[in-house]
């Protein structure tokens, strides 16, 4: 079975009604051998923020060291999102065996006249799936209601009801009360349930859930203060209770998200007192500000203001309308999408009068006609109200009259929100396909079905790009590239609710029309256009500079900037300078400060082009180094080195090194953590440097630890484009960010080699990439020694920057600064004669 027929399959089973119950997912998951008895379970449920409480819960409980599964809906872009382990979606290859194996029973159920739904089975699928990943914990987002969800088949060690409006009134009841009861009954045996409900709900949830925990803003047992917005992404949050209190920052803004993170704070308590774990004020702090959650008040641009946010019944309407009275913006853009069973005119009469208005359809059966909403909003006052089409256009044109200062808000719906982030999260992926073999593993990657495949291998070996579209656009493109004369392969068909992946081929010119002809369909295709257009070199000039009268591309924005760096326009060499006693090549030999100081000097003589400074070792098993002896042992360094004729770069995962390095001289933030301290983004935007951002799974690295990737290339480049997100919603702009793929974290041998073969593909982030393989072990896969294989790495850097690295970062210079020649010489003589 291809992943793709998996993903058809569990999508077919949403055109079975809701059900509610928990019988028929306990009866799948005995076929599994009741996997749901060996895990930890703690449930959200609520009317809202319980995907946010249970990002939150999951993201404390990570810090304090324990490995979390996450199990929420929907997804933005794939069914896998809905489970992770430790932040990493559900590998396609489980997917592919759980549906393997469910899918004879469930076929079976069906034609008895009682098949499951889509929910009870995905829901299935991630207990089963924590349970193989051997999770301590795993938090559970609950359905619709709580007695009757089928998250329910759980018996949770602790649990929570955030909030109770009125919703799904046709299957939890028609009243406050009523709906309250139903989700009262997640309360755990041996806990007190947790819960933000007030009034009638919280009277019935005392009535039905015996011991209660109440968080709140007033008379609550644990009370909540929402404090000053510190940016606008982040919010003070103040957590009070007799024993205990955390005064901290999280990712969210609005009075409610605080009532979350209390929620989420008395949750984990509860799951480290079961679990025997420490859970100090420091943790809760540490993990709540890196509870990032997609769609919530997300701020995608800052002038104009360009918000997304799931607000999809109308008491989020009016959540959402108290955080926009705290921002300071003029005209308000909306752009509506919603689903047909919502009230939409008590939403539309919840949020704040808008200037102008675009209505339109997220790509989901469910969805709700443009045109009644666009009535709904006359109806109600609006006068600029316009009938969109496809969530990408609407949002265009919500931005074109947009002034500076004013807001454009996209909201309705997470499935619009999921359209709307492709804006920002979409990747335009070159392929070098040099044969047969690698445009085979190409059209596998991109889950082409095998009939399709065959013929589409004939036709792949010139240009190539790849990029996941929904699945209407694909059907739109796929048209267009062959009316232009070029080939195009499109994954199976996996339905509406995953996106299409969709690898192009042909010529230039080929590409060309293709792309004129998106441009005129609509603006959303315009802006995928412009994407290709870019990637394939269309916006270059003959000498394969940026065309800097392109709009739109992000060749303008680097040509726009005041900076110069030696990775502009060839490969740079980043010497590796290790002030430390274990690192593990060089531990000890620079840790005296006159010795590193000499040897910096020497690297630069030798042709570095970056002194990267470090002071703590990430090898496997490393000691954790304090912050001030991090800094005793980096600082003299970089302040002797403050006038050389090189950048300097401190190699630290702590915000606070970095800060007292930059004050120190240094040009350039190198985090192998991939900007896991919060602070760390922020001080990158404040001073304006370069930051390095490495995709690593620990740091410093865990001995033994087995990582599972569907193709190491694609899900490093996944989880980097979110990082890098992160760090624009902070104010780096993408220039700055320089991507690491991070060798000797986390990856196997021959997964750090793919990786090595398919740089180029890294393109596709817009970012400068590095590569740091000096003396690592992944050439033990040829025979080389770890920490003593220089022949090999030198081999690798020329690869490396063959492959299109931006900076390699190496130890030996002056061998490498020539491996790095040859292969730039040999790629381009005569500018590399100039």
């Amino acid at each position: 079975m291809q992943y793709h027929e998996a993903v058809r399959f569990l999508l077919d089973l949403r055109r079975f009604q809701v059900k509610p119950g928990t019988e028929s997912v306990r009866s799948l998951l005995a076929e599994f051998d009741d996997p749901h008895e060996d895990v930890t379970f703690v449930q959200v449920a609520g009317s809202n923020g319980k995907g946010s409480t249970a990002r939150m819960t999951e993201a404390v409980l990570r810090e304090a060291g324990l490995t979390v599964g996450l199990y929420t809906s929907p997804h933005f872009e794939t069914v896998r999102e809905r489970a992770r382990v430790d932040g990493r979606k559900i590998p396609e290859s489980a997917v592919r065996e759980f549906v393997e194996r469910a899918k004879p029973w469930l076929v079976e159920r069906a034609a008895e006249g009682d098949p499951l739904t889509f929910f009870e089975v995905v829901t299935a699928m991630a207990i089963w799936y924590f349970a193989e990943a051997e999770t301590d914990v795993a938090v559970l987002e609950v359905g619709m209601g709580g007695k009757l969800d089928a998250t329910s088949v759980v018996d949770p060690v602790a649990a929570a009801v955030t909030n109770v409006s009125l919703e799904h009134t046709a299957v939890l009841g028609d009243t406050v009360a009523e709906i309250a009861e139903k989700k009262a009954a997640v309360a755990p045996a041996n806990q007190p349930l947790v819960t933000g409900a007030t009034g009638d709900a919280l009277a019935t949830i005392r009535d039905h859930a015996g011991s209660v925990v109440t968080v709140g803003t007033d008379d609550a047992d644990v009370t909540v203060r929402a404090g000053e917005r510190v940016t606008h992404q982040e919010s003070a949050v103040s957590v009070v209770a007799d024993d205990w209190r955390v005064e901290g920052r999280i990712p969210l803004v609005g009075d409610y998200q605080a009532v979350n993170a209390g929620i989420a704070c008395v949750l984990a308590r509860q799951v480290a007192d079961e679990l025997g774990v420490a859970l100090d004020a420091t943790t809760l702090e540490r993990g709540l500000r890196t509870a990032h959650w997609p769609g919530r008040f997300e701020v995608m641009e800052t002038d104009p203001f360009v918000v997304l946010d799931g607000a999809h019944n109308p008491s989020a309407c009016e959540s959402l309308a108290t955080v926009l009275d705290d921002f300071d913006f003029g005209a308000l853009h909306l752009v509506f999408g919603a689903m047909h069973d919502k009230d939409h005119r008590a939403m539309v009469d919840a949020l704040p009068d808008p200037d102008s208005v675009v209505a339109c359809r997220p790509d989901n059966p469910r969805s709700e006609d443009p045109e009644t909403l666009a009535r709904v909003f006359e109806n109600a006052g609006a006068d600029d109200v316009t009938v969109g089409d496809d969530v990408a256009s609407a949002v265009a044109t919500a931005s074109e009259r947009a002034d500076e200062g004013d807001c454009v808000l996209a909201l309705g719906s997470l499935f619009l929100v999921a359209e709307a982030r492709q804006t920002w999260t979409r990747t335009v992926t070159p392929v070098d396909v040099r044969d047969r073999t690698d445009a085979t593993d190409l059209l596998e990657r991109a889950h082409v079905a095998d009939r399709d495949a065959a013929e589409a291998r004939e036709e792949s070996v010139h240009r190539v790009v790849r990029l996941s579209l929904q699945r209407r656009d694909a059907r739109t493109v796929t048209e267009a590239m062959l009316t232009a004369g070029g080939d195009c392969a499109t994954a199976g068909d996996a339905g509406n609710g995953e996106l299409a992946d969709v690898v192009l081929s042909g010529t230039l010119a080929a590409f060309d029309r293709l792309t004129t002809r998106l441009a005129a369909e609509s603006d959303g295709l315009a802006a995928v256009a412009a994407d290709v257009r870019a990637c394939v070199g269309l916006d270059c000039d003959a000498d394969g500079d940026a065309d800097v009268g392109t709009a739109d591309t992000d060749a303008d924005a680097t040509a726009d900037r005041s900076n110069d760096y030696p990775w502009d326009d060839r490969t740079a060499v980043m010497g590796i300078l290790n002030v430390t006693p274990d690192s593990f090549h060089d531990g000890g030999e620079f840790f005296d400060a006159d010795a590193a100081l000499e040897q910096a000097e020497a690297m630069i003589d030798a042709g570095a082009d970056i002194v990267d400074v470090g002071g703590e070792s990430t090898r496997p098993g490393a000691e954790e180094v304090p912050v001030e002896e991090e800094i005793r042992r980096t600082v003299p360094v970089i302040e002797a080195l403050a006038d050389v004729d090189a950048l300097l770069s401190v190699d630290t995962r702590k915000a606070a090194v970095a800060e007292a390095a930059l004050d120190a001289g240094a040009d350039i933030l190198n985090d192998v953590t991939g900007l896991e301290d919060p602070e760390m983004r922020f001080l990158a935007a404040e001073r304006d440097v370069p930051v390095i951002v490495m995709h690593s799974i620990d740091a410093p690295v865990v001995p033994g630890k087995d990582v599972t990737y569907d193709d190491v290339v694609d899900d490093v480049i996944d989880e980097l484009r979110e990082r890098i997100l992160l760090a624009e919603q902070a104010g780096v702009p993408r220039e700055n960010v320089i991507v690491d793929p991070g060798i000797g974290f986390g990856k196997s041998k021959p997964e750090e080699f793919e990786l090595l073969d398919r740089l180029g593909e890294f393109d596709a982030l817009g970012c400068p990439v590095l590569f740091g393989h000096s003396h690592k072990s992944m050439f033990e896969h040829v025979g080389s020694e770890a920490g003593d294989n220089l022949p090999a790495t030198l081999a690798a850097t020329a690869l490396a920057a063959d492959r299109g690295a931006d900076v390699v970062r190496v130890h030996d210079v002056p061998e490498n600064v020539a491996a790095v020649n040859v292969a730039l010489a040999t790629r381009d003589a005569v500018r590399f004669e100039e």
